[in-house]
């Protein structure tokens, strides 16, 4: 079996002289180069042989993870007919592929090809199998990691195999090259690459054996960049400006103060601004009112609600996993962390290291819900951002992940047990979380017992509670992976995609669009003890975060707002958007088994019934994926606030907005200012104002006009959209 792969990121050339395609005495090895053939021929795909069930009776694993199981299929199974170590050429081996004979995959090998001729040697060797003394590979370097192509242009990536015996090969004949975007980069077999029509950027990803690594190709969308009135405010404005010189894109000017307000409080709070902050806001003279507009709004107790329950989706708290109790008990753990603004390595490692009662406490419910299968798979992708999934069951296939590694990561987990008691008093009993002295885990194909390890880290271990080893690798300061996750997700929630996306699958071959920044602002936390506020303030600061919302027409061929050219508009997520529906008509909904005031980000899980909620695409908290919440627009929500009885009975409520301009005899000027300001966040315009004064001074009375308009605003997507 191989031992573990590691990628390295050496940006110096290395050069040592490349060693031979074989081992070192010259034979060819099934491990390290006939395997990595299959792979580069697509053999062992998923759509191939790969299968879950193989093709055409010959089933090899996926990109080539079981050395001696494929090894077993290709010598010894079908009757051993598949080779011929007396004739080789006659091989199905080698004749099925160069279609000396019909084959249903087509065309994969070419006969006096480099790989032909490998594969050959081999048969003519005897098929000899994997053996204690194939090199083991310690190094994938792949070089260099960023490349910027004119249009046409064309370039050569290097990959090269370091081994743990000290030997080295280039790898050009053997890797897999795959461009990830082909329209943007082409790359041949060899590793040389060439832009393509498309401008933009590719990932090209370099498999050998079970290592990936992967270089960013960039086609400049221009060859001149404006920058004019753009001045940097912090290390995101810097390093942004560098991007953008890089690309040949050029960001928009900057948002207006009440597009600011109302984006500040919406990521932040998930709630709409009040009218009266944001009239003294615009009032504001002071050079400085943007950054004590940041400051209030990190102040606001909405803060809590907004990433309480935020969180909450993340640990999937809810009544059905951990029970009522449990359920509040996180909840309201989770509201006093993010109230003390408690370091988020800290609050990590509580979650992580948790014991005891989950009524009593609140990180207990983060082991009473689920399996230490889902343990594994929550840890690794909610705090570290890796999805550790596909690893259960084969080696990742578009990352260095081995199906060792998620059992090793599982290992940390073995030890922890569930039990029945009472000793609280409460009526049915208490589930208690403890630490048994005793547990392993084995790796399931091959039974050896695995030291527990996480992912891309050394082997750690506790005499005591293995958790503990786990939390200290996730917080030490000289590991970033916890930082960079944090860091790439708020960006995300707060530009609308994360630096790497999606925001949870950080991976070699999927690159940040920005990886110097990625790597500066989680070095910053880290430098800032994880005060998860620190880095909102940086973001929230910045000039980058603070653009307009309307891209330059010459930026509009980034549609995906990569290299943010300006403020990408996003959806109002289901329950920011129903207490901002309650903000803008006066109202408040109540929710059946609480008590009044509460909002829909104060909901502790998702069992409270709305019919509102489940249109707009909460999520279920079924599994720790961002992409559980659905923000895809859809005829039934365009209905619902078209027609729905909800927003009719809101609009038209006796107590709310509406009446009570009414009541108090609002002039209509001021009245349609107080629903825009409720709505939009805005003032309405001098040609909007006249146009909608004469719209409610047409209607039968003053009241059906108000209200007319306010259920107009509301369907606008000015509203139901963050800008």
């Amino acid at each position: 079996m191989r031992g573990s792969i590691r990628i390295l990121a050496i940006v110096a050339i290395i050069g040592q002289a490349p060693g031979r395609a074989g081992a070192a005495d010259g034979r060819v090895s099934f491990a390290t180069d006939v395997q990595p053939i299959l792979t580069r021929l697509g053999c062992n795909q998923g759509t191939c042989h790969g299968a879950q069930y193989g093709k055409g009776n010959f089933k090899l694993s996926l990109k080539g993870f079981d050395d001696e199981s494929d090894y077993r299929e290709i010598v010894r199974a079908a009757f051993g007919r598949r080779i011929s170590t007396s004739d080789p050429v006659a091989s199905l081996l080698l004749r099925k592929p160069t279609l000396r004979m019909a084959h249903e995959g087509g065309r994969r090998l070419v006969e006096g090809s480099p790989a032909y001729k490998t594969l050959l040697k081999w048969l003519q060797q005897g098929a000899p199998g994997p053996a204690a003394t194939d090199r083991r590979l310690k190094a994938l370097v792949v070089e260099p990691k960023e490349i910027v192509l004119q249009p046409g242009a064309s370039a050569k990536i290097t990959a090269k195999a370091i081994y743990e015996d000290g030997s080295s090969e280039l790898l050009s004949e053997k890797a897999l090259f795959e461009s990830q975007s082909p329209m943007v980069a082409q790359i041949r077999d060899d590793g040389a690459v060439k832009a393509a029509g498309a401008r933009g950027e590719s990932a090209v990803m370099v498999r050998y054996l079970s290592s990936v690594a992967a270089t960013r190709v960039i086609v400049p969308y221009g060859s001149t960049v404006s920058l004019n009135g753009f001045r940097p405010n912090n290390l995101i404005d810097t390093l942004w400006v560098e991007t953008w010189r890089k690309v040949g894109l050029s960001p928009t000017s900057t948002c207006d103060d009440a597009e600011f307000f109302r984006r500040i409080h919406l990521n932040t709070l998930s709630t709409l601004p009040r009218p009266e902050d944001l009239r003294a806001f615009l009032a504001d003279t002071s050079p400085d009112k943007r950054e004590k507009a940041i400051e209030a709004v990190l102040k606001r107790p909405e803060y809590v609600s907004a990433w309480a329950h935020k969180w909450g989706d993340l640990l999937l708290n809810s009544r059905e996993a951990a029970g009522k109790k449990g359920m509040w008990s996180l909840h309201n753990w989770l509201r006093e962390s993010f109230r003390a603004n408690k370091p988020m390595d800290v609050m990590i490692s509580e979650l992580i290291t948790a014991i005891g009662s989950p009524y009593q406490n609140g990180p207990a419910n983060f082991y009473k819900i689920g399996t230490p299968e889902q343990w594994t798979e929550s840890t690794a992708q909610v705090f570290l951002g890796v999805r550790l999934q596909c690893a259960r069951c084969h080696n990742h296939p578009y990352e260095s992940l081995l199906q060792a590694d998620y059992y090793a990561m599982k290992a940390f987990f073995s030890r922890v047990g569930k039990k029945t008691s009472q000793e609280f008093g409460l009526a049915g009993g208490d589930t208690v979380i403890f630490v048994r002295e005793s547990g392993e885990v084995s790796h399931p194909r091959t039974g050896q017992l695995l030291k527990p390890r996480p992912v891309g880290g050394a082997p750690v271990d506790d005499p005591i509670d293995r958790r503990r080893a786990l939390a200290a690798w996730i917080s030490s300061r000289e590991n970033r992976a916890l930082a960079r996750n944090l860091v790439n997700r708020y960006w995300g929630y707060y530009f609308g995609r994360g630096l790497v996306n999606p925001i949870d699958d950080l991976r070699a071959t999927n690159p940040p669009s920005n990886p110097e920044l990625l790597d500066a602002l989680a070095d910053d936390l880290v430098a800032h003890h994880y005060d998860i506020k620190h880095l909102l303030r940086t973001i929230m600061r910045s000039r980058v975060y603070q653009l307009g919302s309307v891209a330059r027409p010459e930026s509009r061929a980034d549609a995906e707002n990569r290299y943010v050219t300006h403020f990408a508009p996003t959806r109002i997520g289901a329950e920011a958007l129903l207490d901002a529906v309650d903000l803008a008509c006066g109202t408040q909904e109540k929710f059946k088994g609480l008590p009044s005031g509460y909002r829909a980000i104060d909901l502790p899980d998702s069992g409270y019934d709305s019919e509102f909620l489940d249109t707009f695409g909460r999520p279920r908290r079924a599994v720790p994926c961002e992409c559980e919440r659905s923000d895809a627009p859809t005829m039934t929500q365009a209905l619902l606030m078209i027609s729905g009885g909800l927003l009719n009975r809101k609009v038209s409520d006796s107590k709310g907005r509406v009446a009570r301009l009414v009541a108090a005899k609002t002039p209509p000027e001021k009245a349609i200012e107080e629903l825009f300001l409720g709505t939009l966040s805005r003032l309405p315009t001098p040609d909007e104002s006249r146009e909608a004064v004469a719209d409610v001074k047409a209607a039968p009375t003053l009241k059906e006009g108000l209200e007319d308009m306010l259920w107009t605003l509301l369907n606008t997507r000015e509203f139901q959209f963050n800008h």
